[in-house]
């Protein structure tokens, strides 16, 4: 079922619905692991009788192999094919679940859920430079819509599914659910689109300055946040430094470099991912704090925090498809910059509830928050994807995800650096810097309406 590189303007129905199917479950499964695995931490840590410490590398390193493999991988995919890396991905991310939910000890659970990070990684990094090729560019931000849905409702229903799980099974259950899924995902991956390859190798020098560039930055800024030691975070975030500026030097003469800086030359582009680094960042800043905020100011119970926090994805997944269809006809900026203006308001009005508010204050709140996002990120998705070359479509994929890990990477880790210099106005001080860095990227959107299209 498999179209030849040459291919016309987006798949065929129905070949095009099976391969978005593809995709979004794939998606679904990675989103609901992240979502899961924090849930289930606690019971983990009880299990397997360890430190909460030491447990948090179950999270840490499934994000960490994300963030270091996106760009590689991408650029993988330009080479040997968008639907090869994907695949792969998939397979891995299969197995690492089996493996995880075999893994009898904190060792074997950490390695799994790195490998695990590099499978999720795999679908992460092409998956959007697929949607391109499966959809015709007149419809481009529908598609992009679509998955914008598809990653708000599995943030939402994450929670409710770990919790369904867990009341009736083993925590190894959360991770064995994939390997079903993951099989279905990778018989209907057959009816992804053949891409154009590139000729260019592979830059293994590049892709191993990437990783110690996002890895030693993330420790640096975790270290910072978590009183790490002051030297060692210096240390670190001077290799970051370092290790960045030769990764760009590196690039500035390649004609299809890892490191696109080749697509940050394109004005729209350039826009866009600053866009998305600040507003992951602001929805970031108030994901974290809005918990202990319910939960330790105003009373809430776990799920009473988990019920009143679900308004927020649920309008982004009824908002975000409709932005992907006016992506189509009106230009990311506008959109962007009124959808990033919601969600200002939205974060200021959160930021000012007294501590004992009446839920329904609360939800209308989340609401605004997540129709702000939601007109946002469809828009912005696709004027990242459709600004650069088809050629470029697995960079281009590969930094739409650099810089939405890069901004969640940053609020967390301001939120965490906050509370340990305010700890008894944290949740106030990180929804109005969230709602700063929203207006900051509201200018950058609207910046893009008199910004070239091309270099």
């Amino acid at each position: 079922m498999n179209s030849s590189p040459q291919q016309q303007d987006g798949l065929p129905v129905p070949q095009r619905y099976w391969a978005i199917f593809s995709v979004a479950l794939a998606i679904t499964m990675a989103v609901l692991d992240g979502a899961i695995a924090n849930i289930a931490l606690p019971t983990i840590t009880h299990d397997l009788g360890t430190s909460p410490g030491a447990a948090i590398w179950i999270v840490n390193g499934y994000q960490l192999a994300v963030t270091i493999s996106l760009l590689p991988l991408a650029s993988l995919g330009e080479i040997f094919g968008y639907a090869r890396v994907y695949r792969g991905g998939l397979i891995l991310f299969a197995i690492a679940s089996l493996a995880c939910a075999l893994s009898t000890s904190l060792e074997t659970l950490t390695v799994a859920r790195i490998l695990q990070g590099f499978g999720a990684a795999g679908i992460m990094s092409v998956n959007s430079a697929l949607i391109r090729f499966i959809y015709p560019r007149a419809q481009l931000g529908r598609a992009v819509g679509i998955i914008a849905m598809v990653v708000a409702v599995s943030s939402a229903v994450g929670p409710t599914v770990a919790a369904a799980i867990l009341a009736v099974a083993r925590w190894q259950w959360l991770f064995a659910i994939n390997v079903p899924l993951g099989l279905v995902a990778i018989m209907v991956a057959r009816t992804l689109p053949v891409t154009p390859r590139g000729r260019h190798r592979f830059d293994w020098i590049s892709a191993g300055l990437n990783a110690v560039m996002f890895g030693s930055f993330i420790s640096s800024i975790d270290g910072f946040a978590h009183g790490g030691g002051l030297p060692l975070s210096l240390g670190l975030m001077a290799l970051a430094i370092v290790s960045g500026v030769l990764l760009v030097l590196r690039q500035l003469e390649r004609p299809s470099p890892l490191l696109p800086v080749d697509l940050l030359r394109i004005p729209i582009f350039a826009l866009s991912i600053s866009t998305s680094v600040f507003a992951f960042a602001a929805q970031t800043l108030a994901g974290v704090c809005l918990p202990f905020f319910l939960q330790t100011f105003a009373g809430r119970s776990e799920v009473a925090t988990g019920l009143l926090m679900t308004p927020w994805p649920l309008t982004i997944a009824i908002v975000a498809p409709i932005a992907g269809k006016l992506a189509d006809r009106y230009p990311a900026g506008l959109l962007g910059g009124a959808g990033l203006l919601i969600f200002a308001l939205g974060l200021l009005s959160l930021g000012f509830l007294h501590p004992n508010p009446a839920s329904i204050d609360i939800i209308w709140r989340m609401a605004l928050c997540g129709v702000g996002f939601g007109l946002f990120q469809s828009p912005n998705n696709r004027a990242m994807l459709s600004s650069s070359p088809p050629e470029r479509s697995g960079g281009a994929s590969g930094m739409l995800g650099t810089a939405r890990l890069t901004g969640q990477t940053t609020g967390a880790a301001l939120v965490a650096l906050i509370f340990g210099i305010a700890p008894d106005h944290f949740t106030n001080i990180s929804l109005f810097l969230g709602a700063g860095f929203a207006l900051v990227a509201m200018g950058l959107s609207m910046t893009r309406l008199a910004a070239p299209s091309r270099i």
